[in-house]
């Protein structure tokens, strides 16, 4: 399976590049098209623009780090797939999504002079524009987390039915007059 979650990230991979081909193949910088308007106001548009940081504009300027940073967790997070040691099919799957997102922003900023091309454009809310790789990176680390958090949880109820039946053991055999 961590073979196939490889093969997942690289499909990602794919469709991130295939999109970002698209948009400045076919758009100007800074150019929009409005996808969804509803009365008048623009909800979803596909707007051209780059930027040099990360998540919401952090680090800005700091392409070097970006790079680093991203290798050393792509690098690790492919050699827990690679070694084995993510067996687990929903964190196979969480990895592939984040090695996927984190690769493609890789891939913009080693090759596009540190920017990374930006063009979903939601304007429903004030939000920054992102890609397709943003989407994976952050959807893949949110599932990471939000399967680390279950199985803590799952972790301490399991720690407190054993703590519960060895309490029970004990009081059973005081009331039977064992000890």
């Amino acid at each position: 399976m961590q073979y196939i979650g490889l093969l997942i990230a690289a499909v990602l991979v794919g469709i991130d590049r295939l999109t970002k081909w698209l948009v400045t193949s076919n758009m100007e910088l800074k150019d929009s098209i409005h996808v969804i308007q509803i009365g008048g106001r623009e909800i979803l548009n596909i707007t051209y623009y780059t930027n040099d940081g990360a998540a919401f504009s952090k680090f800005e300027g700091q392409t070097a780090m970006l790079i680093a940073v991203t290798s050393v967790v792509l690098a690790a997070m492919i050699g827990l797939l690679l070694f084995k040691k993510v067996k687990r099919t929903p964190f196979i799957i969480a990895f592939s999504l984040v090695i996927g997102g984190g690769a493609g922003n890789l891939i913009d900023r080693i090759f596009n002079d540190g920017l990374v091309i930006d063009f979903i454009d939601f304007r429903i809310i004030n939000f920054a524009v992102f890609n397709f790789a943003d989407i994976c990176a952050v959807c893949g680390a949110a599932l990471i987390l939000l399967l680390l958090v279950r199985d803590e949880i799952a972790e301490r109820r399991k720690k407190r039915a054993e703590a519960g039946k060895s309490e029970e053991n004990t009081e059973t055999a005081a009331e039977n007059g064992e000890n």
